[in-house]
């Protein structure tokens, strides 16, 4: 399990405690306590689950949730609001502007993480299985094995990641710098170039025996897997 999540939360000793449960189930897990920095992290490059509070320095949270759900590229987004408002009119209105679960503070832990994942499960349930397949390829993020038409492949722990982070979102085209962010992580610094190079030991690796090539090279743009080859018998 690798989805991305973002807290948005301006009480210190709470992220500490909700990044720490999150890193511990496996999550990568980015923190911010303004709305309106939030904002911008996710123009950069989306999550794949917010943890929003309502009451944020910036943007209120409610605000940026309204903001998330009016961009094409964030309407589906999942969003869990955590707030301190729990009457009934309140939760109405965190639900009416778009965020698909409510959690009032104090709340349990366990539950909350219960509720991430849950709710992963119902918009990217492929972030939460076990074995990813796309075409004839098959990814086994337990075993780290890699099978393509029954024949194993083996790949080095680069280009592993590299093909699960490009089957987890079939036809779309993410940047070097993004593939960077998302494969190398945010503090490493690894030139864009580096990108090209694991690209191609990836492709020699999965393509061998003249297969077609599932990782499509899209000029000034960067790469993605094939949406074509993802949904092929």
């Amino acid at each position: 399990m690798n989805a991305k999540v973002l807290i948005v939360e301006d009480e210190e000793p709470l992220t500490l405690l909700i990044r720490y449960n999150l890193e511990s189930e496996g999550y990568e897990v980015e923190a911010v306590a303004r709305g309106d920095e939030a904002e911008t992290r996710i123009r950069e490059g989306a999550p794949d689950l917010v943890l929003l509070d309502w009451m944020l320095p910036g943007i209120s949270g409610i605000e940026l949730c309204r903001r998330i759900r009016s961009r094409p590229e964030t309407t589906a987004l999942p969003v869990i609001m955590l707030t301190a408002r729990g009457e009934e009119t309140e939760r109405i209105r965190g639900l009416a502007t778009g965020a698909d679960d409510y959690v009032v503070k104090p709340f349990s832990i366990p539950e909350l993480m219960a509720r991430v994942k849950a709710l992963l499960r119902r918009a990217k349930p492929e972030l939460i299985a076990t074995v990813l397949h796309a075409g004839d390829i098959e990814l086994n993020r337990d075993t780290h094995r890699v099978r393509r038409a029954g024949r194993e492949i083996h790949l080095g722990p680069t280009e592993f990641r590299l093909l699960e982070f490009l089957m987890q979102s079939p036809g779309r085209v993410f940047t070097r710098e993004q593939l960077l962010d998302g494969v190398w992580g945010r503090d490493v610094y690894v030139d864009e170039r580096t990108v090209d190079v694991h690209v191609g030991r990836l492709r020699k690796a999965i393509n061998r025996g003249r297969k077609a090539d599932p990782i499509r090279t899209v000029r000034g743009a960067g790469y993605a897997f094939n949406e074509q080859f993802a949904t092929a018998n």
